[in-house]
């Protein structure tokens, strides 16, 4: 709990120069605005041997770390908007929420200044959004979601959120009918544990998105060049045998490598109920491998009452494991190899069954059950594996948030 702590921290952090900036600014002035949005949750999860987490770059969650975790979906965000030209647009956006060492110091999520060259073409420099998914925009807004969190089968394929370059959005109306056309390139440093790091050089993302009446269509492709450390020194030991272990080095090894993503959507909503889909592909040559999910949501409006049900998949493309070099010297490499291979395969299905009712119109209460088959041995979208995980026992979770906006 006493990481836990620091979001409360955090949240007085952020929270409290929203008051000196309301009180120092003209009440006439529309220059300047202050959102924010949080949500405050508990997870509990019925897996022992594993946990749950809110991503893939999540230190701890519910499971094995804690039965019952505060850390899963808990988060708080501050948007500074400036508007300090007529055309001119500056957004600085902080994250509070749990990272790879387990605490929940303010994070810099958006740090931009935008240009609006025509009323339909918009130019972003800096830190923006990777528009990888239909609603990357506000993965992190749990109010905005009918559910308690994104479909990690889709977007923990993607758990980089954004990048630091350039952006340019062309939006244009035809009738009934508004699209944009997003293009994005730079890159992005992550930081790992243990004090390693992940580069992605040469990341674009093209994505359309496509509105028309109450139908909502998606479709981005991305990729980016992806080069960690993490185990530089694991596949130097296989280069060591020659132009074999080269070769098998190079097709597993993470450094450079490009990975190639692809997304599609569709959401249906007219009011009363809506019904909301993806599906994406992640691959790469590499241990990370190839990934497919998708999944489906659907629920009714009831007043301030929205039940809902999600359906869910994760498919690993191709096998877990890897004959390794023929040498028996290499035996000891060749099924750590194989280790590493299936503890970075993800296979499961998911059935979700939950509610959310709107008891303001700022704030929101959720709850929710997820019911998660694990195949093939495989950890699903669990993390934080212990060694007597197996993997072929369905998992339960129930979840329950407060989500506000402000």
């Amino acid at each position: 709990m006493k990481r836990f702590h620091t979001l409360i921290l955090g949240l007085t952090v952020l929270v409290l120069p929203i008051g000196a900036i309301s009180a120092s600014a003209n009440p006439d002035s529309s220059s300047w605005s202050v959102n924010g949005f949080g949500t405050l949750g508990v997870v509990r999860s019925d897996e022992e041997q594993a946990d749950f987490t809110s991503g893939l770059l999540a230190d701890e969650g519910a499971g094995y770390s804690d039965q019952w975790s505060a850390k899963v979906d808990s988060k708080v965000g501050v948007q500074l908007t400036s508007n300090f030209a007529s055309k001119f647009q500056a957004v600085l956006q902080v994250v509070s929420e749990q990272g790879h060492d387990g605490s929940f110091d303010p994070q810099v999520e958006w740090a931009n200044v935008s240009y609006k060259a025509t009323p339909n073409l918009t130019v972003r420099l800096g830190r923006t959004v990777l528009p990888t998914f239909m609603a990357s925009e506000y993965r992190k807004v749990g109010y905005a979601m009918p559910t308690v969190r994104p479909a990690a089968e889709v977007y923990n394929l993607v758990p980089i959120t954004n990048s630091d370059g350039i952006d340019i959005i062309y939006k244009k109306r035809f009738g009934e009918i508004t699209n944009a056309l997003h293009f994005l390139y730079g890159q992005k440093n992550t930081d790992l544990p243990d004090g390693f790091d992940i580069n992605a050089d040469n990341a674009f993302t093209l994505a359309n998105t496509l509105e028309w009446k109450n139908t909502t269509l998606f479709a981005s492709y991305s990729q980016a060049d992806l080069t960690t450390e993490v185990l530089n020194s694991f596949f130097e030991s296989f280069r060591a045998f020659g132009p074999e272990g080269e070769r098998l080095a190079d097709r597993f090894d993470l450094n450079e490598t490009t990975v190639h993503i692809a997304s599609v959507g569709v959401r249906y909503d007219p009011g009363d109920w809506f019904v909301t889909s993806e599906w994406t592909n992640s691959r790469s040559r590499s241990f990370i491998g190839e990934h497919q999910g998708w999944y489906a949501t659907g629920g009714v409006r009831i007043k301030a009452l929205t039940p809902y049900l999600t359906v869910a998949d994760l498919q690993a493309k191709g096998a877990l494991s890897h004959p390794g070099l023929p040498i028996p010297q290499a035996e000891p490499l060749n099924r750590a190899l194989n280790q590493l291979l299936q503890g970075n395969t993800s296979d499961q299905m998911r059935l979700a069954i939950g509610a959310r009712w709107d008891f303001s119109p700022s704030m929101a209460l959720k709850i929710q059950y997820d019911h998660i088959d694990l195949r093939r041995g495989t950890r699903g979208v669990l993390s934080n594996t212990q060694p007597g995980f197996e993997g072929n026992e369905p998992v339960g979770l129930f979840s329950t948030t407060i989500d506000f906006v402000f």
